[in-house]
Order: structure tokens, then C-alpha cells, then sequence
């Protein structure tokens, strides 16, 4: 737990209850001033008041990571060092005031930049009739499963009742699907030729159609969809109030919700839990006894964060070859960049390189932060002869500390074998790295025309001669 973060987050959340240091310290069993020095990062915190805490501030240890503050510190760093905006240099520590102790100022910050950046973007200019829009359709439903550390307490009630009632073995839950879906809704599943389209639903015939080029794990989890879609529609409304900015936000969310419910359905939370720790957390072993496909047992493994029950902390990342990320969901405190592309040292990029292959890597960040990363390729079927088969990259990735729960971890060094990576060309100051793009924002380039060097820029640190 890092220190810098801590005694603001608590500073933080005892404002928004209204509490005084001296309040909050009588409930603690220690003095104001005590808690006065841990609020401005003069003492640490021992593992027993950090219990304290949870339950003087009603709220769950990870609360009290700071992990929420350093994705915000992360994410505004970013803004700041747009060169579109051509700022003067924002310290390092004012970015951490502003996270830690002005949460809602600083997320009020990236609400205007993203206007802008919708606006300035938009090659025709934007309309906004409604006034609402500052933000972009999949950001927001990007932010919705993040914020909620995409973890759904009632979606997977709902999946746990209906798999009760089923009552089958993850290697015949296809069928029993298929069969709910006939026996208690009328719905006939056909698999064949089906021209533009993976899945389709006719509600009037109440036919679901699959297309013939799914694998059969893809038919299940579709099939498994389609029985949320009939079954979940009312928990799936109720997490989706308040209402989203947009209808298409609302869309793409209740989608994700959809897709969560029908994971919970064939991957269930316990078994898939004592599964992934038996196995290690051995991709290939999950999706085999569940029955589902690599990407899909990848996703579940975020998911599982259930109170008094949680699973080892990933992150998840689906990226395609030109850099783009398709979805993305977090449990740990790994900075992702939001505005930019990542960095091209790390695994979710250099797993291209080898198809099918699944590689690891120790990722450490430029603040010493290491992380477990494995990533493998995956690609989908073409509709058509002649047609690229879309391919992306799915990687995953938890704190180094928890590497001996993982698998891939078993023959490495972690900490010889550390790659050193940043959140992007533009925020990170190795200077050693021959695979930048860009020179960093903060530091001077250092240009010398009677020699080349090793790597594409030199700089040195601003106000250095």
C-alpha cells in the first residue's frame, strides 16, 4: 500500500462523512494528532487499524489502496502532458493533491478534457442537443465496469438461481441452455448459414439463430446470452439506474452486463473460483473444464471479487494489432493510459510476434510497481473465404506479489527477468529505451547532430544544464 496515497484517501473519506480528525480518531482508539501525522503520510498504517478504519469509515479495505486516486493521478497526467494543449509543466505533487483531496474537482477536469476532445475530433463539429454528452459512448461504459471494480453481486445471484434450477455439469451445459430456453420459452436454437451476423433473434418466431462458423464455446456462451437476455432483464435494469448519459452508453453497457451474466451462468462463481486455485490459474485448463474459450475464462478471473470470497486480483485487455483497445476491465491498481497508446516493450504488443503462443512477462513501471503479465493472440473465424480472420491479443496480468498463485509465474526469476515498461512514450523518462515513439513532455530534448545514439531521442530532466 503506498504510502503518498494512503493518508488522503483516509483524509478524503472522513470529509465526505463529515467527520473530524478528532471524531475519527476516538473511534480508532488513538489521538487526533496521531491521526493528523497519518493523514499528511507521516506514519505508516499497521495492519491492524487498517481494519479499524474500514469499519470507523464503512467501507472495504480496498478503498483504502489509493488505487482509485493513482488511476486518477494516472489519467490526469495524461491531460496535462496533451501537447494539443501546450500547458506549462504541472508538478508531480499538485497532480497528487488535486487526486487525492479534490476527487470530484479532478474528475470534473477530465469530463471538460474529454469534451474537447469529442469536439475537437469531430471533423464537422459537434452537436449537442441535449447538453449531455461529454464523454464518449464506450468510455462510459468502460468507466461503468471499472468503477465497480466489475464485480455484480445481484448478476450473480441471478446466474447462481438459474444454474441451481438447471442443475447440470459444466460439460453438458449447453445443452441444458438449449433446453431452457425451449422448455420454459419457447425459443428453438438453429445452427447454420446466417449471412452478416454471428447471432440473431427473432422474437416474434422466437427462433435464435447461430451462425455455423462459431466454435462451439462461442454457441454456448451466445446461447447462455440469449437466456440472460429472457431471465436477467430486471437486474440488468435496476444496476442501470441512474440512467447513462446517452441511449448508445446504455446500450453498450447493458450489453457488458448481459455478457457478465452469462459468464456467471457457465463459469459459476465457486466452482470456477476453486478451479482457478487448484489449477494455478491455468488459462487453458479453465476454459477446458468449463467448456468455454480462452477469452472468455480470461474475463471470468476479473470478475471474481466477491466479498469474503475474492479471487487473485487481474487485469484484462483485449487489444488489436494497430493498438486499440476493445475492452478492458481491472481488479489490481495497474495505470493504464487512457488517452494514448501503451508502451510498445510491454507483452500485450510484443504477443504478436509469436501467434498462438502464450508469453509472460514481469512488467515494472517506472515508479518500481511490477506486475505478472501473460498475453496470447486469439483469432475468430473468417465468414468467408478471402476475408482476414480479425486477430487481437488477450492479456492478463496481477501483482507480482501474488505470482505464486499464478501458473506462469513457475520457472522465473521475478526479479531478473523484470522488463521495464511506462504508460506511454510521452509520460515515461527511461532514457535507455530504443522502442520509443516520442520524447517525454517533461524533459528537454537533447539534440546532437555529431553523433547518433542507441536510442531514438536523448533528453535530459527541464532546468538542467
Amino acid at each position: 500500500m503506498s504510502r503518498p496515497q494512503i493518508g488522503r484517501t483516509i483524509r478524503r473519506l472522513r470529509a465526505e462523512r463529515s467527520l473530524t480528525q478528532q471524531a475519527l480518531a476516538a473511534r480508532l482508539g488513538i489521538s487526533a494528532s496521531y491521526l493528523n501525522l497519518i493523514e499528511h503520510d507521516q506514519r505508516t498504517v499497521t495492519a491492524s487499524l487498517l481494519f479499524k478504519l474500514t469499519e470507523a469509515l464503512g467501507v472495504e479495505l480496498a478503498a483504502l489502496s489509493g488505487q482509485a486516486e493513482r488511476q486518477l493521478e494516472t489519467t490526469l497526467r495524461e491531460v496535462v502532458s496533451d501537447p494539443a494543449l501546450a500547458l506549462e509543466a504541472v508538478p508531480e505533487e499538485e497532480l497528487r493533491a488535486l487526486a487525492g483531496t479534490a476527487p470530484n474537482a479532478a474528475r470534473a477536469v477530465l469530463a471538460l478534457y474529454r469534451a474537447w476532445r469529442v469536439a475537437r475530433e469531430d471533423a464537422a463539429g459537434i452537436s449537442l442537443p441535449s447538453g449531455r454528452r461529454v464523454i464518449l459512448p464506450n468510455d462510459e461504459a468502460r468507466d461503468f465496469f471499472h468503477e465497480r471494480a466489475n464485480h455484480f453481486p445481484a448478476l450473480e445471484a441471478v446466474a447462481e438461481r438459474i444454474g441451481a434450477e438447471i442443475g447440470t455439469r459444466p460439460s453438458e451445459m449447453n445443452h441444458a441452455v438449449a433446453e431452457r430456453l425451449r422448455g420454459r420459452h419457447g425459443v428453438q436454437v438453429t445452427v447454420g448459414p446466417l449471412p452478416g451476423a454471428m447471432r440473431r433473434y427473432d422474437p416474434e418466431a422466437r427462433r435464435l439463430s447461430l451462425a455455423e462458423a462459431l466454435p462451439r464455446e462461442s454457441r454456448g456462451f451466445q446461447m447462455a446470452f440469449q437466456l440472460m437476455l429472457l431471465e436477467a432483464r430486471e437486474a440488468v435494469d435496476a444496476l442501470l439506474s441512474p440512467a447513462p448519459s446517452t441511449p448508445d452508453a446504455a446500450a453498450l453497457i447493458r450489453v457488458g452486463l448481459l455478457n457478465y451474466a452469462a459468464a456467471a451462468l457457465l463459469m459459476p462463481y465457486a466452482p470456477f473460483m476453486h478451479a482457478a486455485s487448484e489449477l494455478r490459474h491455468d488459462v487453458d485448463l479453465l476454459a477446458a473444464r468449463f467448456g468455454v474459450s480462452f477469452e472468455q475464462a480470461c474475463q471470468r478471473l476479473t470478475t471474481l471479487q466477491r466479498d469474503g470470497a475474492r479471487g487473485v486480483p487481474f487485469f484484462f485487455l483485449s487489444v488489436d494489432p494497430a493498438g486499440n483497445i476493445g475492452k478492458r476491465f481491472s481488479a489490481t491498481s495497474f495505470p493504464f493510459a487512457r488517452f494514448g497508446g501503451s508502451c510498445p516493450r510491454w507483452v500485450v504488443h510484443t504477443a504478436f510476434q509469436t501467434p498462438g503462443a502464450l508469453r509472460v512477462e514481469v512488467a515494472e513501471l517506472p515508479d518500481g510497481a511490477a506486475f505478472l503479465c501473460f498475453a496470447r493472440t486469439v483469432t475468430d473465424p473468417a465468414l468467408r473465404w478471402g476475408e482476414p480472420r480479425p486477430t487481437h491479443v488477450i492479456a492478463m496480468g496481477c501483482d507480482v506479489g501474488r505470482a505464486a498463485d499464478v501458473v506462469y509465474a513457475d520457472g522465473l526469476d521475478l526479479n531478473a527477468a523484470r522488463v521495464g515498461i511506462g504508460l506511454s512514450c510521452r509520460l515515461c523518462d527511461r532514457a535507455d529505451c530504443r522502442s520509443r515513439a516520442f520524447p517525454p513532455l517533461e524533459h528537454r530534448l537533447v539534440v546532437n547532430p555529431e553523433e547518433t545514439g542507441v536510442t531514438p531521442y536523448r533528453f535530459e530532466r527541464a532546468g538542467r544544464g
